[in-house]
């Protein structure tokens, strides 16, 4: 099982923002009340990930969705997986087009 850390609050999304200026990472953004979004969270669990991954709960930490959306650029869908690379989103997918398939072939590139 892959180890995230929860991003709860705005200030330590931009601290993970401005990590990604130095080495990539993956954030996954995860509706705890949605079926498609808990198969995509077993995907994103089961993937043996080469750098640091995050998760943000959108209904608890809406702020922070949010702020993501905003920085990055990407309209908000739930669930979804961004790999960011120097503060910019350079892949991300949606609902079921997220899989330890795709995760691994996104990272892969790095």
């Amino acid at each position: 099982m892959a180890k995230y850390t929860e991003i709860t609050s705005v200030d330590q999304w931009k601290d993970v923002l401005e990590q990604s200026k130095e080495k990539a990472v993956i954030v996954f953004k995860h509706s705890t009340t949605c079926p498609i979004s808990a198969y995509a969270y077993g995907e994103f669990t089961s993937f043996d990930s080469p750098v640091e991954t995050y998760l943000v709960k959108v209904i608890e930490h809406r702020a922070v969705s949010n702020e993501i959306e905003n920085d990055l650029g990407v309209r908000h869908e739930s669930p979804q997986a961004f790999l960011i690379v120097d503060g910019r989103a350079v892949w991300n997918a949606s609902h079921r087009k997220i899989t330890n398939k795709e995760l691994t072939k996104a990272t892969g590139t790095l």
